[in-house]
């Protein structure tokens, strides 16, 4: 049985190899290490399964500069399940879970830069439909986002910023 909980510090290196793994490099592991260091990971959750992490999912918080206000939402990057434990529910719980928790946290709204087909299941819609852009160029209907608050980004327009670690 799948469990999802927050992460602990003895996880680190497990952490590290489901984002490896999940990835087939370095780099989103990476990410995560250096949001983690920087005290920029916000909500970070793992999927065990028989007393092994086998996913993992991070929120960090990201901006977007609408007229003259700056909105802070949080950003779910990335989403790691070992391949071997893909397509059996780990990364749907890691998502309903850290929405969950995101929701209960007050968080307004988040965004994902990811599958078209996968993200929509939790509400996820383009982020264009809310008038808000990527800051990295790329597909309209791969950028969603997802209000956690009823009107969280009524009347706000803008480009999306991630934290200088994504880049």
């Amino acid at each position: 049985m799948i469990v999802i909980r927050p992460e602990k510090t003895e996880d680190i290196a497990a952490i590290r190899s489901v984002n490896e793994q999940a990835f087939g490099r370095p780099a989103e592991a990476d990410l995560v290490d250096a949001l983690r260091r920087n005290g920029k990971a916000t909500l970070s959750l793992v999927a065990e399964d028989d007393g092994q992490v086998v996913g993992h999912i991070l929120f960090s918080p990201v901006t977007i500069e609408s007229g003259d206000r700056e909105l802070v939402g949080l950003g779910l990057a990335p989403l790691a399940v070992r391949p071997e434990m893909q397509n059996r529910g780990a990364g749907s719980l890691l998502v309903k879970a850290g929405l969950d928790r995101c929701r209960e946290a007050g968080h307004g709204f988040v965004v994902v830069l990811g599958h078209r087909e996968y993200y929509p299941r939790f509400g996820f819609v383009p982020a264009s439909r809310f008038n808000l852009a990527c800051e990295y160029d790329v597909p309209d209907d791969h950028f969603m986002a997802l209000e956690l608050v009823d009107g969280a980004l009524r009347g706000c327009a803008g480009v999306v910023k991630y934290q200088v670690e994504f880049n």
